[in-house]
C-alpha cells in the first residue's frame, strides 16, 4: 500500500478535476442520433487529448463502422497484474428536453449533485479512473500495476462494433482482469459489486388481417379484428403466475441455490415505499421469488409497446387490418439469445389466431454474464470498498443488461470486476441524470485504494 495521503490530494484537487469533467460533460456526444456523430468524435479526442496529459501511453482512437475506440496503456510494472479498464463517452439522446430543470449539456451542481447527460452513465464514472491513474502517476511517479483502456463510442446503441475490435485486437487487449464503473451502489454508503447481469434480446411482432381497414358497421362482427388477434397472441406469453408460457423458455435459467438467495436477500427492499414512489397500487412478478429475484435473478419477457388501429382524437368506428408489438426478454444462466428468440417465434407461430398472418423480425442479442462472488479478485475490490465506505459491499445481481461485458470477459478470457459508484436514484437514461459528489470523492479513493491492493 502507500504511504501519501490521497484523501488530502484530491480534496486539494477537487475544483479543477469537476472543472474538467464538466468540460467533458458540454460534449453531447449522443451516439444513437447521426447529427451527433462529430461530437461522438469530439468527445472521443477529448478523452484521448486527456489521457496523453495524463501520462498513459501509445494513446489512439481507432475508426470503426460507427464511433470510434480509444485506445490507452501503462506498461511498466514487470511482474504485477494487467488491468483493462472499459468504459464508454457516448450518452443517451435526452428527450423530453422540457423535463430538465437546467439544459443537459449545461453541467451544473446542485446539492452536491453534478446534474448533465452522462453525469453518472458513464462519463462521470469513467472519469474517476482517469483521475486515479494521473494522480498515481502524479504522486508516485509509476503505477502499481500495469494498465490497458478500452474506451467506446457505441456502449448505448449496444455495442454492435465493439465484439470485432475485441477480435482483432485480442493480443493488445490481453489482460488479467478488467475493471469497469458502470452500475450502482444499493445506496448512500452502501457499496455493491455486481456480480450478475440480465442478458437481452428483442423482436417486432406485427398481425395482418384483411388488406385494408374496414368499416365496423358493414363488416363487425364477421371478419377478424388484428388488435383483437393481438391482443390474444400476446396474452399466451404468460400464465396467470406471471410465469413465460413459451415452451423451454427455462431450460437453461438455474435454480437460485440457498447461497445465492441469502446474499441477494441483503439487499432489502422496502416494497410499500417502492409502490408509493412508483404510483402503484400492488407489484406483479414471477410467484414463487421476492421482488429483488424476480428483478435481478429471473429471466423476464416484456412488452414494451403495443399499437394499431386509429388513435386519434375522438371515435372512428374501423376495424384495423393490421396491429404490432415490440418485445424484450431479460436473460439469465446459459439463456441463449438466439434460442430465446427463436422459441418466442415458434411459440407465436404456434398460437396465431385464423385469419391473421404474422410477420417477426428479431432485433438485439446479448448475452447474461455472471461471476462467482468467491472469485479473489471480487474480494479485493470488496475490502477497497470496506476501506474507503467503512462497509463490505453486497453482491448483488443486477436486473440490466451491458451486453459487451459478457463478451469481453470471454474474449480476454478475464474475470470482470464492477466496481459503480452510481445510485439507483440518479436518473440514468431519463431527464436530470446526475451523480451524488460523495461518490465522485469516495469512488476516487476506493480505486486508489484497489489498484494498490492488486
Amino acid at each position: 500500500m502507500t504511504t501519501v495521503d490521497y484523501a488530502e490530494y484530491f480534496a486539494n484537487k477537487r475544483e479543477g478535476q469537476l472543472n474538467e469533467l464538466q468540460e467533458w460533460l458540454r460534449i453531447p456526444s449522443i451516439s444513437a442520433l447521426s447529427e451527433h456523430k462529430e461530437d461522438v468524435n469530439r468527445a472521443a479526442k477529448w478523452l484521448a487529448d486527456t489521457l496523453t496529459r495524463a501520462g498513459l501511453e501509445h494513446v489512439e482512437i481507432f475508426p470503426t463502422e460507427g464511433h470510434p475506440v480509444v485506445y490507452a496503456d501503462h506498461l511498466h510494472a514487470p511482474g504485477k497484474p494487467t488491468v483493462l479498464i472499459y468504459g464508454h463517452y457516448d450518452v443517451q439522446p435526452v428527450d423530453p428536453l422540457h423535463l430538465w430543470e437546467t439544459p443537459p449539456f449545461e453541467p451544473a451542481i446542485r446539492d452536491n449533485k453534478l446534474y448533465a447527460r452522462g453525469a453518472t452513465d458513464d462519463k462521470g464514472q469513467l472519469f474517476l479512473h482517469v483521475l486515479a491513474l494521473r494522480s498515481i502517476l502524479e504522486q508516485e511517479g509509476k503505477l502499481p500495476v500495469n494498465v490497458k483502456l478500452c474506451i467506446e463510442g457505441e456502449e448505448e446503441i449496444t455495442s454492435p462494433n465493439l465484439p470485432g475490435f475485441l477480435d482483432v485486437h485480442k493480443d493488445k487487449l490481453a489482460a488479467d482482469m478488467v475493471l469497469i464503473s458502470d452500475t450502482e451502489l444499493m445506496g448512500p454508503d452502501k457499496p455493491a459489486i455486481c456480480t450478475g447481469l440480465r442478458g437481452l434480446c428483442s423482436l417486432d411482432v406485427a398481425v395482418y388481417t384483411a388488406k385494408t381497414d374496414m368499416h365496423s358497421g358493414t363488416y363487425g362482427g364477421g371478419v377478424p379484428n388484428a388488435l383483437h388477434a393481438i391482443v390474444s397472441l400476446l396474452n399466451t406469453l404468460h400464465d396467470e403466475k406471471g410465469r413465460v408460457s413459451v415452451a423451454g423458455f427455462y431450460d437453461d435459467v438455474p435454480d437460485l441455490t440457498p447461497a445465492v438467495r441469502k446474499e441477494l436477500a441483503k439487499r432489502v427492499v422496502d416494497t410499500d415505499e417502492l409502490k408509493e414512489m412508483l404510483g402503484l397500487h400492488d407489484l406483479f412478478g414471477e410467484e414463487g421469488y421476492t421482488y429483488v429475484e424476480q428483478v435481478g435473478a429471473r429471466p423476464t419477457l416484456e412488452l414494451n409497446g403495443v399499437y394499431g388501429g386509429f388513435q386519434g382524437e375522438g371515435t372512428k368506428t374501423v376495424i384495423p387490418r393490421e396491429a404490432h408489438a415490440k418485445i424484450t426478454c431479460r436473460l439469465v444462466g446459459q439463456q441463449k439469445p438466439q434460442d430465446i428468440l427463436d422459441k418466442i417465434e415458434a411459440h407465436l407461430h404456434a398460437h396465431c389466431p385464423p385469419g391473421s398472418k404474422l410477420e417477426i423480425v428479431q432485433r438485439e442479442r446479448g448475452n447474461p454474464f455472471d461471476m462467482n462472488p468467491d472469485t479473489p479478485i471480487l474480494q479485493k475490490a470488496a475490502d477497497a470498498f470496506e476501506q474507503v465506505y467503512g462497509a463490505r459491499p453486497v453482491f448483488t445481481k443486477d436486473g440490466g443488461s451491458i451486453p459487451i461485458i459478457e463478451a469481453l470477459s470471454r474474449i480476454v478470457s478475464a474475470p470482470v470486476v464492477l466496481m459503480g459508484f452510481g445510485l439507483p436514484d440518479e436518473n440514468l437514461h431519463a431527464p436530470n441524470e446526475h451523480f451524488h459528489l460523495e461518490n465522485f470523492d469516495k469512488g476516487l479513493l476506493t480505486l486508489v485504494d484497489f489498484l494498490h491492493r492488486i
